[in-house]
């Protein structure tokens, strides 16, 4: 039996779709911080994401949305603001990562399959409610 979603309301439409239209694509960190020399470390991770996060104001109209993961939606400034409303402060939308990474796929030659998909609504739920607005599943 098909589990029917409930439709979206006329308001919940025009946000995704202002929230579609202020994506960006994000690199990988893990590259930025091992070309600097600097260990991949969770507090690392986040002072560096805490210095893009809160660089100058000038900024801000070239980053319409910052994807984040698990990790990062839950950390902080050094002031004390979690990261989801550093960034909704300066204008920007927030994207959580829900997928959970891929895994070789039984009886194949070197082809992958993406997990996440057990829990993924609550956890959906549950990001949305800690502050993201927008979900990145990645599928390869």
């Amino acid at each position: 039996m098909p589990y029917q979603y409930p439709a979206l309301t006329p308001e919940q439409k025009k946000e995704l779709s202002d929230i579609a239209h202020r994506i960006v694509a994000p690199g990988s960190i893990a590259k930025r911080l091992q070309s600097i020399g600097t260990e991949n470390t969770e507090e690392n991770r986040r002072f560096y994401r805490q210095l893009l996060l809160t660089a100058d104001d000038r900024v801000n109209p070239c980053i319409g949305g910052v994807i984040l993961f698990h990790e990062t939606l839950y950390q902080k400034a050094d002031d004390g603001r979690p990261f989801p409303q550093v960034i909704k402060s300066k204008g920007g939308v927030v994207g959580i990562k829900v997928d959970k990474g891929v895994v070789p796929l039984a009886g194949t030659n070197g082809e992958t399959t993406t997990q996440g998909l057990d829990g993924l609504s609550e956890r959906c739920a549950q990001y949305k409610k800690d502050g993201a607005d927008f979900a990145k599943w990645r599928c390869v």
